[in-house]
């Protein structure tokens, strides 16, 4: 047998492609040859297979050896291949139980003294493995647990490359020697901060949770210490838990991100990047191998942008496509990554520079432009993707103790989110959606459940006016289901036609 064969998984995005990875000898000159388009940190595998197999007491054959990753025309980055070049290798002198290798996928890079090092995207590569039909897969000993999430799927975690051709039925003693371990997982995960903390903002608190309750983009605008952060922290508390396949996806993003998973987390993400942060940095990118940006982290989550205002432009515009369309594709030369951006946003600024722009009591520095050009960052088409808008004053502090009894704490607020989320869903059962800020446009205006001409005149008027664009309309149009949902009604009534043109755009019928 000259011939051997394994698995291993090329990961674009998170959809992982299968790569054969073949070994063949042949009599010349010994030397080991890596082919099929690999990159430069993958060129270097056939040095660290070389050195790990030596010290593992596995020598190579002292033959020519050459290895090929098919299909050749996919690009493969990355260190991951290294086991399965390795245990492909060795299995060329028939050592091990080549049917055993050829039905394993092998994921992971070596170090040169043999152990297997863990690597980033284990849990979306075995999880393509799976689709594939796989149902074996050899892993680092410190990816173990993000791998064993994937149902079905019989998992060994290495510490070193003699583990792995015992696992194959090679005579080989396994050193003792401690697997490497990965970066350190923080099992202290503390509550959300309670919604009860929030004082004197209780139209900003109903906006905040009928956001939540219909999955809509939030902008508010006030001065420093009105609590827009505030209120941007507590979202993730009042969102229901993860779903299955949602968890799942969380996690895949999270391990190709090059963070530990130990489990699935049924919370929901929150990312708020600072706002130096680049385009690549939202949106994702790379040079040699492309990693999710903040958006693709914040899918199923929260995406919070505060000081919003301090953004490069080009970086806030650039999530315009993302927020239509629920995903962001990466293109690079050779190479397009796609990931999911289906993520709620919130924005959250100040009126000017200095903050105190309208502000009663206070003092605005800011010349006339310096204030057009701060809040002109907020681009027309950005804030028309945007379905509440939301402005926000300083609570004085003579009615604090007053206004506190009008809080609404968390589990509250978290039990009305989820009533009329419950009532979106039975309504949309039939549909493609479940949350009303996901509805297409055309469907809630020419749909089985469009509103009847009496009901829509505010809103045909405030259009008429110029007030909104079309699609402005039809986010006025979501908005009013999300009240009629929280109020318990089966359609909405011009009541709630009218406070979502002032949630939207401060527009009153």
């Amino acid at each position: 047998m000259t011939v051997a064969r394994t698995w291993a998984v090329a990961l674009t995005g998170l959809e992982g492609a299968l790569v054969e990875v073949e070994a063949d000898l042949s009599k010349q000159t010994p030397e080991f040859h890596l082919i099929g388009l690999p990159d430069k940190a993958l060129g270097e595998a056939v040095q660290r297979v070389h050195n790990a197999c030596a010290n593992s007491d596995l020598p190579l054959p002292r033959r020519r050896l050459t290895v090929n990753l098919s299909p050749a025309s996919l690009p493969k980055q990355g260190s991951g291949f290294d086991v399965a070049i390795a245990i492909a290798s060795l299995a060329t002198e028939g050592a091990m139980d080549v049917a055993s290798v050829e039905r394993t996928v092998h994921i992971g890079e070596l170090g040169l003294d043999g152990r297997l090092r863990p690597v980033p995207g284990v849990l979306p590569a075995v999880h393509a493995a799976a689709r594939a039909g796989f149902r074996r897969a050899v892993v680092p000993h410190a990816n173990l647990a993000e791998a064993e999430l994937v149902d079905g799927m019989t998992v060994l975690g290495a510490a070193c490359l003699a583990d792995v051709a015992r696992w194959h039925g090679a005579d080989v003693e396994s050193p003792l020697i401690d697997p490497v371990a990965g970066p350190r997982v923080d099992t202290f995960h503390p509550e959300p901060p309670d919604l009860v903390d929030v004082v004197g903002q209780r139209e900003a608190v109903e906006a905040l949770i009928a956001a939540a309750a219909g999955g809509h983009h939030l902008l508010m605008t006030g001065p420093p210490g009105a609590g827009k952060t505030m209120l941007a922290s507590r979202l993730p508390g009042i969102l229901p838990a993860l779903g299955d396949d949602a968890a799942l996806e969380v996690a895949s993003i999270r391990s190709l991100s090059g963070d530990p998973v130990a489990g699935l987390s049924r919370r929901p993400p929150f990312e708020a990047p600072h706002h130096s942060a680049s385009v690549a940095a939202l949106v994702g990118g790379g040079s040699r191998m492309v990693r999710p940006g903040a958006i693709a982290r914040a899918s199923h989550g929260v995406l919070f942008l505060d000081e919003a205002a301090e953004f490069a432009t080009n970086a806030l515009d650039a999530l315009r496509q993302p927020l239509e369309s629920g995903s962001i594709t990466i293109h690079r030369a050779g190479v397009t990554a796609a990931f999911p951006a289906r993520f709620q946003l919130v924005l959250a600024t100040n009126p000017c520079p200095c903050g105190n722009y309208g502000v009663r009591g206070a003092a605005c520095v800011c010349p006339p432009h310096s204030i057009r050009r701060y809040l002109g960052r907020l681009s027309g088409p950005l804030l028309d993707r945007i379905d509440i808008e939301l402005g926000l004053t300083r609570v004085a502090v003579a009615h604090h103790a007053e206004l506190a009894r009008d809080a609404v704490t968390t589990g509250a607020a978290r039990g009305r989110v989820a009533e009329a989320r419950a009532r979106a869903s039975h309504r949309l059962h039939d549909t493609p959606w479940r949350l009303n800020a996901h509805v297409s446009g055309p469907w809630l205006r020419q749909g089985p459940l469009s509103l009847p001409p009496a009901v829509r005149r505010p809103l045909d008027s405030a259009l008429h006016r110029g007030a909104l664009t079309l699609r402005g309309y039809d986010r006025v149009l979501r908005i009013a289901w999300t009240l009629a949902d929280m109020a318990g009604r089966t359609t909405p009534t011009t009541h709630d036609i009218g406070r979502a043109l002032f949630m939207k755009k401060g527009v009153t019928p």
